[in-house]
């Protein structure tokens, strides 16, 4: 039986209707539900905020497990998809799971989160990993957060259709390009797209054609520098540094389903557990769906090639989970055990096991699922990136900008349009 994934694309929950449409979950766990400000019974009470609303009960399990091995703490298990009303009402709760992205960049940057670099299991975490938080922000003197899962993502394909037209699984762009082609002569739909979810298009085509020519982390931190100097005479750009990885998406797009603009991810999942494509942009998380369809389809996943150098090749990654301390915590002793405890690498490799993720921990083991294999030896070897879309501040809105760019083919005109967004947000913030 296949595991199920737990990663996902973005979610627009709020706490409240979680928790409306979660009462059944939490009633199963009446002794953090009902817990009293002081925890009761000599109990300290503290808060563990979780954002993936799809791993609730996990976790949950893994906090009554912690519970009977530290019979003096109660933990409450809360849900939320947004990290600043946490903080906004004062309340950050004692320790907090959630992605490692520009939102909890604000948080680090300021100063609002504990040094855990003095924790045991800080040593354990793999540095190649560690050392992508740092692209977000970093706080002179801590560490902030500790990576706890990470999500790999690739070209997923359908075996038995490369088998059935002979074709290689591509380690070049030319081969790749090649590829698509003899699928498109045969008929077959090459790249199954969903353009009308605009997530998919900046996680898949424009995270994968920027990745493996241009470091994200590097390039976003030297137009963080640059600020409102971003412009045609600039030493980086998104119109000069993007312009040969956008020419590649341009050629993807290409070889997409006629329909793609009024395609949701949804949609994708059906068609191509459907088997109506040979290849599909997307992560780990569209795997469980995928076999809801058809949990006897034979799939892999790849590193898209974007380059004509096999070595070249790498995988788009993300910190699917991290955990922090809020340096306003009351019970920072407490907050420490659990971190502790979820930081086991009994705990947390089991964790990414079942949800198809990878372990963050310098002896972890690797990824068992076959649809994963072929992404292991880019993980193993730090040969990946943060998606580029990560880095791109949300009041930008890159995935319409790509659903334009597809449309017109002028992908030129996307990205000078980022720069001069690029410059009016620079200014804006320069004046706060």
């Amino acid at each position: 039986m296949r595991s199920k994934t737990m990663a996902g694309p973005p979610r627009t929950v709020s706490r409240r209707s979680f928790l409306a449409g979660a009462a059944g979950v939490l009633a199963a766990v009446p002794l953090a539900g009902c817990a009293t400000p002081g925890g009761g019974g000599g109990r300290t009470q503290i808060t563990f905020y979780e954002q993936k609303q799809e791993v609730i009960a996990y976790f949950d399990e893994l906090l009554r497990q912690f519970e009977r091995e530290q019979p003096h703490i109660r933990v409450v298990h809360d849900s939320t998809t947004a990290i600043a009303p946490q903080f906004v009402r004062s309340e950050p709760g004692d320790v907090g799971c959630f992605n490692d992205n520009l939102e909890l960049a604000r948080y680090i940057s300021r100063g609002q989160m504990s040094d855990l670099s003095q924790l045991p299991s800080a040593a354990t975490v793999r540095t190649d990993i560690s050392d992508l938080t740092d692209q977000y922000a970093t706080y002179a003197g801590r560490t902030s957060v500790l990576p706890y899962s990470l999500a790999a993502a690739g070209v997923i394909y359908n075996k038995a259709i490369f088998a059935e037209h002979d074709l290689p699984v591509p380690t070049t762009w030319t081969e790749f390009v090649d590829v698509c082609t003899a699928l498109q002569k045969a008929g077959v739909t090459p790249i199954y797209a969903t353009d009308r979810d605009t997530w998919t298009l900046w996680q898949g085509l424009f995270d994968y054609s920027v990745g493996s020519l241009v470091d994200p982390g590097e390039f976003f931190g030297r137009m963080k520098e640059l600020g409102t100097d971003v412009g045609p005479d600039s030493d980086v750009s998104f119109a000069k540094t993007l312009a040969v990885p956008m020419e590649r998406a341009k050629t993807i797009s290409s070889f997409f389903n006629p329909d793609h603009a009024v395609r949701g991810y949804a949609d994708g999942n059906l068609a191509f557990g459907q088997g109506k494509a040979a290849m599909y942009l997307q992560g780990p998380w569209a795997l469980s769906q995928i076999a809801m369809v058809d949990e006897d389809l034979e799939v892999g996943t790849f590193a898209l090639p974007v380059s004509d150098d096999p070595d070249e090749r790498q995988a788009r990654v993300n910190i699917d989970l991290c955990l922090y301390i809020p340096v306003d915590t009351a019970h920072r002793e407490e907050a420490v055990e659990l971190v502790e405890f979820l930081m086991r690498p009994e705990i947390l490799n089991a964790y990414n096991a079942d949800n198809l993720a990878y372990s963050t921990l310098t002896d972890g083991p690797a990824q068992q699922d076959e649809r994963l294999a072929g992404l292991q030896q880019y993980v193993d070897s730090a040969a990946f990136y943060q998606g580029a879309g990560t880095f791109v501040p949300t009041s930008i809105p890159l995935g319409n900008y790509l659903q334009e760019a597809i449309r017109s083919g002028n992908f030129e005109a996307m990205l000078d349009q980022l720069d001069a967004d690029w410059r009016r947000l620079a200014s804006r913030e320069a004046t706060v």
